[in-house]
This record gives C-alpha cells, sequence and structure tokens, in this order.
C-alpha cells in the first residue's frame, strides 16, 4: 500500500469511553482502516499489562508503547527489539529521599509488571489500581526494597501539599535525570520518568519498525502526557475533551472519547469505505 498510515491510539479519555469501554463503532472503522493496509498501534501511559486487553480486543499485532514511551516492545514479533528506558537506581533512591522529606510517603515504584510500595493495597485505592495484573508486590521502606533500576515511579500527594514547592524541589534537585508531571483528577499523583522519555520516542520506533514517514502518522490524545506525541507526528489529533493546552498545540480536535471521535475523524481524513 503506497499511501499507508500509521494511526497511534492513547487508551483512557481517547480511545476508550468513560466506562473504559471500546464503542462499537470505533471498532468497526479501526478494523476496516487495517483490512485497507493502514497499522494501528496503542501508545498509552499504562503498563502492558493494563492495556493488554484492549490490544487483544482490537486484534492488532502492532508494537505498543507504555509508560508514557519508557517501555515500548512487539508483543508478536520479537526482531522489534525491546526498549526500557530506566530511571538509574542511585537517582530513584534520592527521589525516594525526597519525597520523604516534603511528607510525601505512599510511593510506588515500577520495574516493568513488578511492583515496589510504601503502603499495602488494602490500604489506598490508588495502589490498588496501579497493581492489578502485577506479577509481584512488595511492600515495605523502598530504600531498602528497591535493588534495581525502575521504569516509572509513582507519588502520591494530597490537598495539603504545596504543589508548586513539590515541582521547585523536585526540578531543582532532578531534572537532570528525570522529569515529572502532574496527573489530573481523579488521581493525586506526580509520576516519574527518566529525562527524555515521551510518547513520540516509542511511535518514531513504531514507525520505523513499518517505514511509514512522520507525514502519515496519524495521533489521537486527550492529555499532558500526549503533547510530545501530537506535536511530533504529521497530524496530531486532540479529543473533543482533551486538555486545552492539547488542542492548541494539535492539528485537529475531533468529537468526544464518548462521540467516537476516532472513528468519525477516520471515516473522514482516511476516506474509508463504510
Amino acid at each position: 500500500m503506497s499511501n499507508k498510515h500509521l494511526i497511534v491510539l492513547d487508551l483512557d479519555g481517547t480511545l476508550l469511553t468513560e466506562d473504559k469501554k471500546i464503542s462499537q463503532a470505533t471498532k468497526q472503522v479501526l478494523h476496516q482502516a487495517m483490512r485497507e493496509g493502514h497499522e494501528v498501534a496503542i501508545a498509552t501511559g499504562r503498563p502492558y499489562r493494563m492495556s493488554k486487553q484492549y490490544y487483544q480486543e482490537l486484534g492488532l499485532r502492532s508494537p505498543i508503547v507504555n509508560y508514557n514511551g519508557a517501555l515500548s516492545h512487539h508483543p508478536h514479533d520479537a526482531s522489534f527489539e525491546k526498549h526500557h528506558i530506566t530511571i538509574p537506581l542511585e537517582q530513584a533512591h534520592h527521589i525516594i529521599e525526597t519525597c520523604y522529606s516534603l511528607d510525601m510517603p505512599n510511593i510506588l515504584v515500577e520495574i516493568e509488571d513488578h511492583i515496589y510500595s510504601t503502603i499495602a493495597g488494602s490500604e489506598n485505592a490508588n495502589h490498588t489500581f496501579f497493581s492489578l495484573h502485577a506479577k509481584e508486590i512488595h511492600t515495605g521502606d523502598l530504600l531498602q526494597l528497591l535493588k534495581d533500576h525502575p521504569t516509572s515511579m509513582l507519588v502520591q500527594f494530597h490537598n495539603h501539599h504545596n504543589w508548586d514547592e513539590i515541582q521547585k524541589t523536585f526540578t531543582d534537585r532532578h531534572s537532570h535525570i528525570v522529569h515529572h508531571r502532574r496527573w489530573n483528577e481523579p488521581f493525586q499523583v506526580m509520576e516519574v520518568l527518566r529525562q527524555g522519555v515521551d510518547k513520540a520516542v516509542g511511535v518514531e520506533r513504531i514507525a520505523h519498525y513499518y517505514n511509514i514517514p512522520k507525514e502519515r502518522i496519524i495521533a489521537f490524545g486527550d492529555e499532558d502526557n500526549d503533547m510530545e506525541m501530537l506535536q511530533y507526528v504529521g497530524k496530531g489529533v486532540a479529543m473533543g475533551n482533551a486538555i486545552e493546552a492539547l488542542k492548541n498545540v494539535a492539528d485537529d480536535v475531533t468529537d468526544r472519547n464518548d462521540q467516537d471521535g476516532i472513528a468519525n475523524y477516520l471515516k473522514k481524513y482516511l476516506k474509508l469505505p463504510l
């Protein structure tokens, strides 16, 4: 196919409806796009264990980007080398010490599907959600438990915390190695990843795998963690429910995730026969 496109989909707030399902209309359009010869891939902040069900539901045979770009691999092709970008262990320990000093003791560290946490799952709903389907869960003092380089670190904060102070402290102490993002509701969580990691890093690798130029990549997203991806690709599309900052950098804005925004856009843009 001479005009093959790569279609890249964020999950939460984009491909998924508010009740965490893929609508039938979206599924039909994506399947039609694949029948026409286009490639479909997922790029998400979720670990693979929490995105696998949607990958399988769509019947994908493509590489997948997880942890906002810190991990990319191909579940069906070993020739696509797994790319795992981690936080150096020594720096991870420094970050944990910073969290303790800022009275933020609730920390969850992931090394692919292995979870290290300062709190037991029953004590915190966020912990229970993020540790779903984990191979192993270790609970205790992370300065003692953590012996390997983390994929990502999630730090919970509360209303009494001063976000500006947290941001300044992390930037001053750790920005040479890692970057951090504040998640939106319902999670009061700060995510920490290796500096330079974002979804665009993984999307670029997938595009090279399929030999598809940047101009023929379409990416859909709704949140701050989709920013670099939408700016990198040839056609960055923000959902109607996206944050304003993302809409401002996107090439186009489609309908909301609960209104088949992906399906409606692809039908017109790719002129799909439906």
